[in-house]
């Protein structure tokens, strides 16, 4: 019996995905191999490769200035790719500090470049994301790097800065799953591994007209990357081949607007749960400032919530354990988790606040 699975990464897939590789594996589309045993360089490869390009950028709605790139490492390796590849001598980066990630993101790009803190949270780190006016530009900045969710601490930028630099946001982990105005960014990058399919992957927007450096190692250069159509090296065949059928479906369902709704309407059904326990369930962050994707809550001790986690586990709930840095219980709700599992979520979480 498969579970209902809430982990923040690794991600669910879509059960139909999964049934259709698991058919293809050893024979795909009668080559006599699997497509992951086949060159990279083949034709048939190349198809699958062009098509999860064009579906990525269909899906996010993404204008033709922009190009559309597949690399490995995650969003970590972006980390330090974009100060790499956008900070020349004598120009700064601005950083909001609205969590575990983008504090992560800001400790890399400062190894490499200025950069610094545009926004820091201080008391209210973790709670909330920046006001309207709370962002600080300074002189000779390049770009404002914002995590617009983070995963970890539950928060979502609800709306983005409005600066006079381009912004280059991580959106792992809800990548696709909401609408953005693109003349507003330079970079917009995410791991795939939480709406979009396997990790190792990162998807990189890229705007065509931006100044990039030049003389970087070939791998963490756009440059290079743009030139080879991503194909440069062996690329991450499996991630790429499970996430072209994974945006197949998405795009089917509506697209990026549809999957915003979905998402949205998903966590709500967490969040009133939470909201009508009298205090029995707690989530830390302002509401206005909730993350669709990442609804993390505390129960009243941490014995309750062992009890919690065991007892979902038992009811085939899985992956529900916070992130070991900040503890507590934590419900992702990417773009596979089906309504269905958000709804026996709910009905659990009532049926045990009731008995405790």
């Amino acid at each position: 019996m498969r579970v209902y699975n809430f982990g923040a990464g690794p991600c669910a897939l879509p059960v139909d995905v999964l049934e259709e590789v698991r058919s293809e594996l050893l024979d795909y589309q009668g080559t006599g191999m699997s497509l992951i045993e086949m060159s990279h360089r083949s034709a048939t490869y190349d198809r699958v490769h062009r098509r999860a390009m064009d579906l990525a950028r269909e899906m996010a709605a993404c204008p033709d200035d922009f190009e559309v790139l597949f690399v490995q490492g995650g969003a970590t390796l972006q980390f330090s790719m974009v100060p790499l590849n956008l900070l020349e001598d004598g120009q700064r980066a601005g950083y909001v500090l609205s969590g575990s990630w983008a504090r992560k993101a800001y400790a890399d790009a400062s190894k490499i470049g200025d950069a610094y803190p545009a926004w820091d949270g201080g008391s209210d780190a973790y709670r909330r994301m920046p006001s309207p006016g709370e962002v600080v530009i300074a002189d000779r900045t390049r770009y404002l790097h914002v995590t617009t969710n983070e995963t970890i601490d539950g928060i979502r930028m609800p709306e983005f800065p409005d600066v006079p630099v381009p912004l280059v946001a991580d959106m792992s982990s809800e990548l696709l799953a909401r609408r953005i105005d693109w003349s507003r960014f330079g970079i917009v990058y995410g791991g795939i591994q939480k709406n979009l399919g396997p990790a190792g992957l990162a998807v990189v927007y890229l705007r065509r007209d931006l100044p990039l450096a030049s003389g970087l190692p070939s791998y963490l250069s756009y440059r290079w990357h743009v030139e080879s159509a991503s194909l440069g090296n062996t690329p991450a065949m499996f991630q790429i081949y499970v996430m072209g059928k994974v945006l197949e479906r998405l795009v089917a369902r509506g697209g990026v607007d549809a999957l915003e709704r979905e998402t949205r309407e998903k966590a709500e059904l967490v969040y009133r749960v939470i909201d009508d326990s009298d205090g029995f369930y707690r989530n830390p962050v302002e509401p206005a400032h909730r993350s669709h994707t990442n609804v993390v809550f505390r129960l009243p001790d941490e014995q309750l919530e062992a009890e919690f986690l065991a007892a979902a586990q038992n009811e085939g709930l899985v992956g529900l354990k916070g992130h070991r840095s900040v503890g507590g219980l934590r419900a992702s709700l990417y773009s596979g988790v089906t309504r269905q599992a958000v709804e026996a979520l709910a009905d659990f979480m009532r049926s045990f606040h009731a008995s405790h």
